[in-house]
């Protein structure tokens, strides 16, 4: 049997780069797609390229930044499928510049689409499993930028938005069998240039990464909840942001004394 046989899921973004390889995965895997972007050309591609291949899928053309256009997704699912399995929050857009350069415009637009995007998707997505009783599993998309790389300030502020939104979201799901995971991937895209400073020396084709979504979204790792994982197509770790380092006591502190001690982290 299929890994996601009988499974309905959407994916943002999905016209092209990663995105596209995520919706083609699990398509092959079993499940029926519904495939998002805001190029309607581009969209039509990969749910065509699906259907030649004898899987099922159906174009969502519209912007997930959008309130509206967002359960417009989650609704075709359910409306076309009769459920809603999965969703991947994948759409972004890649953003550079130097804080003291930033525009109003530049920053709204950053949030609108790599936070607002993912909040308002799976906040419409979780409702949809939870209502239905039989729970699903989401998957969001983060990045090294969140650590910090020179230029990539404002996106990186959306990353680590998005890993917070993912860890709140794992707690809050998982009483009612809803597991939320974040992916930090790497493969040669249009956006590779983002983290093309970041720890790996060449970017893998996305088809490589792709099968790490395909797990997330199967049953195979249910119970699986709250992890942020990194994946190259070869090496698979996980990032432990909660960790703390052991701590310093003291029964009062000056301000040369907290000085002193944050002066050993560097």
């Amino acid at each position: 049997m299929s890994t996601l046989a009988g499974k309905s899921i959407v994916v943002t973004g999905s016209g092209q780069g990663l995105g596209r390889a995520y919706a083609l995965d699990a398509a092959r895997a079993g499940a029926s797609v519904v495939v998002n972007d805001v190029d309607a050309t581009a969209t039509q591609s990969v749910v065509a390229e699906i259907l030649d291949n004898g899987g099922s899928a159906i174009a969502a053309v519209g912007s997930a930044a959008d309130w509206d256009g967002a359960r417009h997704l989650v609704d075709t699912c359910v409306t076309r499928f009769g459920a809603i399995d999965g969703f991947v929050a994948n759409a972004a857009i890649k953003h550079e510049g130097l804080p003291w350069d930033e525009t109003e415009a530049g920053l709204r637009r950053i949030v609108d689409v790599n936070v607002l995007g993912v909040m308002f998707g799976g906040t419409h997505a979780m409702r949809a499993m939870v209502d239905s009783g039989r729970g699903g599993s989401v998957v969001t998309v983060v990045s090294g930028a969140r650590f910090g790389i020179p230029g990539m300030s404002a996106y990186g502020a959306t990353k680590g938005a998005v890993a917070g939104m993912t860890l709140n979201w794992a707690i809050e799901g998982m009483p009612h069998h809803v597991r939320v995971n974040a992916i930090s991937p790497l493969g040669r895209t249009r956006m590779s240039s983002v983290d093309a400073r970041d720890d790996a020396p060449q970017f893998p084709d996305p088809a490589a990464v792709a099968p790490l979504v395909t797990a997330l979204l199967s049953d195979d790792t249910v119970g699986t909840t709250g992890r942020i994982i990194r994946f190259d197509g070869t090496t698979l770790s996980q990032y432990a942001d909660a960790a703390l380092e052991d701590g310093e006591e003291r029964a009062s502190w000056t301000v040369a004394e907290l000085a002193a001690s944050v002066r050993r982290w560097r």
